[in-house]
């Protein structure tokens, strides 16, 4: 840990001696840079006190203030940041707008949201509007209007924010990436993706113990089954298409010289959460009566402006292995992460796959290359490190971050789209521009460097 905040801290030190600018015409005059980053967390539950620990290993970052409403939270969160060395934090959770008394404090310039989706939206243009460089959690919206907003603050504040996607930063996907920038797979064509994780013991609980065990949900359950399990209940739409479409996003440039042009979703009937809850609760438990509306495998279709087509899956109610689904596409070649394989025609044996190892140790992205050995152990196989240290370096140096807040709007809009076009038998909708028209003109972002 001691080497991992020497080497943040030197690593800090060059990419301001570098004067990075910001990315993007979008890329709003922020606040001065600044040496020590001061940091109010807004939800310190599983996920927000993974992010806190992070940060704690920070020689760039003071952990200033915290929020939550649950004291068995934040009291531990609390805690850690003393033990860490640092001031007690100011903390705040009396009530559920008790965060607005965090975002008044002038001794916080940025805020990570870790909170209920829900929650998520109302939260960022709060913070927005506070002033503060705001981290939000995925999804970041879950209606058009919330998209909107998000987007009409940013540009009203001129305060930034970052979608906190770490699957964007996943070693394989930046290494693919590196090789969609060095035109290996050629003309993009087609993408697959999706959310593909099987989440019946996260939406499932016995309110003891955040996964599993029971089959409660609502008020009866803890952690994410206490508000995750009402989107399948209510809602027949893709609610989590970002760890999928966001990589393929950004190897797509969209809005950044393309954009999402139209979408048509349609669903699966829905059986794997009542057979769950009959299967470890009983026939003649009371959620065995329930009619969850999501079905089992949404299967979401968008067209972009440069003619490429995306498939994303949403596939967690049914007894499954892992995968995110991704498969890349080009006129040369192309690269599935189910079976682990590339082909490059004129490279690869021709109609024979090729092992993905070689090809992504050739491609591997210098983030990880620089960083990959202090990533190790910081959460989701390292993406959470350097989605923070994305976060921490964009808003230290006041510029606009990698996933800002018109990715964030595109890439959430697939909920509220995908339910209704669902609604109406797959009839296709019209992806809004959240840019106004500017995507023609954006600069993609420069992901492939060393710095952040």
């Amino acid at each position: 840990m001691h080497n991992r905040r020497t080497f943040l801290r030197n690593s800090a030190c060059a990419a301001t001696a570098i004067g990075l600018g910001p990315s993007g015409l979008f890329s709003m005059t922020g606040p001065p840079r600044k040496d020590i980053l001061r940091i109010g967390l807004i939800g310190v539950g599983l996920r927000g006190t993974n992010h806190l620990r992070n940060l704690l290993l920070r020689d760039d970052v003071r952990v200033t203030a915290l929020c939550d409403i649950d004291p068995g939270r934040l009291e531990p969160a609390a805690g850690m940041v003393v033990e860490a060395g640092q001031e007690p934090p100011a903390t705040f959770g009396e009530h559920e707008h008790s965060y607005r008394d965090l975002l008044d404090l002038e001794s916080v310039d940025a805020v990570v949201i870790s909170t209920p989706w829900l929650w998520h939206t109302p939260m960022a243009v709060d913070a927005m509007k506070a002033g503060k460089y705001t981290g939000l959690e995925v999804s970041a919206a879950t209606t058009l209007e919330e998209c909107w907003d998000l987007v009409d603050t940013h540009e009203a504040t001129g305060t930034h924010l970052m979608l906190l996607e770490n699957v964007n930063y996943r070693r394989d996907v930046l290494a693919v990436l590196n090789m969609v920038r060095q035109d290996v797979f050629g003309e993009l064509v087609h993408f697959r993706c999706g959310y593909q994780h099987d989440l019946r013991e996260v939406k499932f609980n016995d309110g003891k113990q955040p996964y599993g065990g029971g089959v409660e949900f609502g008020e009866k359950a803890i952690s994410e089954a206490r508000w995750r399990t009402l989107h399948s209940l209510r809602r027949n739409a893709d609610v989590y298409p970002t760890h999928g479409l966001g990589p393929v996003a950004a190897m797509a440039d969209i809005n950044r010289g393309n954009r999402l042009v139209s979408l048509t979703s349609t669903a699966s009937k829905g059986i794997g959460l009542h057979n769950h809850i009959v299967a470890r609760g009983g026939a003649d438990h009371p959620n065995a009566s329930l009619k969850f509306q999501q079905g089992d495998v949404i299967t979401t279709t968008l067209t972009t402006a440069r003619g490429e087509t995306i498939i994303v899956t949403h596939d967690c109610n049914l007894p499954r292995p892992y995968s995110l689904g991704f498969r890349v596409q080009g006129a040369n070649g192309l690269w599935e992460v189910d079976g682990d394989r590339i082909y490059i025609e004129g490279e690869s044996e021709p109609h024979r796959w090729d092992a993905a190892g070689p090809w992504l140790e050739r491609y591997d992205h210098p983030l990880w290359k620089k960083y990959g050995e202090y990533a190790s152990g910081s959460g989701h196989g390292g993406m959470d490190f350097f989605v923070l240290h994305a976060f921490v370096q964009s808003a230290r140096l006041g510029v606009a971050p990698p996933i800002d807040a018109y990715d964030a709007a595109a890439w959430s809009s697939v909920t509220p789209l995908s339910e209704q076009s669902i609604a109406g038998r797959g009839e296709p909708q019209d992806v809004p521009d959240f840019t106004r028209g500017q995507w023609i003109r954006r600069k993609p972002y420069d992901w492939i460097k060393d710095t952040y």
